[in-house]
């Protein structure tokens, strides 16, 4: 008996723990790939930051303009509502039709698989021999597939087309997401205006939207591999940018909203 299998259980205790550390990391992993493919990762993105930003530059606009407080709320408010309804439709409208697209190509290729299996098995071959695989080992492949199982078809369909049955989208998760963090964002510059104006006011939106275009942009960029600090540089590069041209456009025309 070796003095791996004398110790036993402490050694098994700790390889399984390592498994279920892999297999924890696996199935998180799983999940986030399946959160991007149905478009809830790009919803919550695009809808935080165009919440962020869309309403600092109509709020700078506004107050560069030397508009009363009452006039910034009201133009923030009603920016925050039609922006929440428009990023919500958009992406409901968008999500939707991709999935009616894909939809509509793996009926097609159902049809297909009926009429004619022998060329889709032949172009899944040679779909297997271009992603790598060689000739024997591609069309061994394909022939183990059975024809008249769901299966075969969720396999084709991803190897052959890049579409993945499972994982078409959900119109409802992108319209929710972006009509939630799009309001999110946009209560970020405006949040100061319910408690001060002027200088001190305008000062703190631009800070508070600094601050959280900061964080967004150094979480997406940790997700997805990369340099946190450059992330946030970025999106804070585009805030100050864009701040600083609609205040000038604003305090340009100087018109006085009543």
């Amino acid at each position: 008996m070796t003095e791996e299998r004398r110790r036993g259980a402490p050694i098994r205790v700790g390889r399984d723990i390592g498994r279920v550390e892999r297999t924890a990391d696996a199935v998180a992993l799983r999940r986030r790939a399946e959160q991007v493919a149905k478009g809830g990762a790009r919803a919550a993105v695009l809808g935080v930051n165009d919440g962020l930003v869309t309403n600092l530059c109509l709020i700078l606009a506004i107050a560069g303009a030397d508009s009363s407080p009452s006039a910034v709320r009201l133009a923030g408010f009603a920016s925050l509502i039609a922006g929440a309804f428009s990023m919500a439709a958009g992406e409901w409208v968008s999500v939707r039709s991709q999935a009616e697209l894909s939809t509509g190509l793996l009926g097609q290729l159902r049809g297909l698989i009926q009429r004619d299996p022998e060329l889709v098995l032949d172009e899944l071959a040679a779909q297997l021999v271009e992603d790598g695989f060689g000739n024997e080992t591609a069309r061994r492949a394909s022939n183990e597939l059975p024809l008249d199982e769901d299966r075969f078809l969720s396999f084709t369909a991803r190897a052959v087309f890049g579409v993945n049955p499972d994982e078409l989208g959900s119109p409802a998760t992108a319209a929710i997401g972006s009509f939630a963090l799009f309001t999110v964002g946009a209560l970020v510059p405006l949040f100061p205006w319910f408690f001060i104006s002027g200088t001190g006011a305008v000062s703190l939106s631009v800070a508070l939207t600094a601050v959280a275009s900061v964080v967004v942009g150094s979480l997406v960029s940790r997700s997805s591999g990369n340099s946190p600090l450059r992330g946030g540089l970025r999106q804070l590069g585009i805030v100050v940018l864009a701040s600083a041209i609609t205040y000038g456009i604003g305090a340009l025309f100087g018109t006085t909203v009543a």
